[in-house]
C-alpha cells in the first residue's frame, strides 16, 4: 500500500478522536481500510505459503490451510 494512503488512513482516524467525520470521509475511511486489511491478509498469506515446519525426528510439513 502506498504510504500516501496509509497516512490518509491515520489522518482520518486522528480527526475521527477529535471530532465527528462527515459522511464522504467515512466512506473514504472504510474503503481505505478494506483496501490495507485485503493487502496485509494477501502477505501474509504469502509469507504461509512458503511457510514448514521442523519436527523434532528432522521431518518437515508445509504450512496448509485448515480445513
Amino acid at each position: 500500500m502506498e504510504q500516501t494512503k496509509l497516512d490518509r488512513i491515520n489522518e482520518l482516524a486522528k480527526k475521527a478522536k477529535t471530532e465527528e467525520l462527515t459522511p464522504e470521509e467515512k466512506a473514504e475511511q472504510k474503503k481505505l481500510r478494506e483496501e490495507y486489511i485485503l493487502e496485509f491478509r494477501a502477505g501474509l498469506r504469502g509469507i504461509l505459503d512458503n511457510t514448514y515446519i521442523q519436527y523434532p525426528d528432522g521431518t518437515t510439513v508445509k504450512v496448509e490451510k485448515k480445513k
